[in-house]
């Protein structure tokens, strides 16, 4: 568990640190900036990071919460793991990534995206 949090953290401070030298770079190329202007880059980027945290940890939470093979709704057999899949949300934070585990009955030809 601990090294899953160091993973997160490192990940988290990367972005932290790549959103602070863009801020910085911008204080640095904006010649007297108005309070407008620096509202606007802070709120810009304060999203960019509230959307990485928040893909941070929605991704791990399959490691807290595996979801076993569900049954189908069809023939009530056990379904078949086809993978991750990619799918983009708009949160309240903004635009988030998160993979979710795909299922598949081979008898019925039908597929499952549990819920997250």
């Amino acid at each position: 568990m601990r090294n899953k949090r160091e993973e997160k953290k490192a990940k988290l401070m990367k972005e932290a640190e790549r959103i602070i030298d863009e801020l910085l770079e911008w204080d640095e190329q904006t010649n007297k900036p108005k309070l407008s202007q620096i509202e606007e880059i802070a709120l810009r980027l304060r999203q960019q990071f509230s959307e990485k945290m928040t893909e941070t940890i929605v991704a791990g939470q399959e490691a807290i919460r595996p979801v076993p093979g569900p049954l189908c709704t069809g023939c009530q057999k056990e379904m078949r793991y086809k993978g991750m899949f990619s799918k983009t949300i708009t949160s309240w934070v903004g635009e988030v990534t998160m993979g979710r585990g795909y299922f598949y009955c081979d008898d019925c030809k039908s597929g499952l995206f549990p819920p997250g």
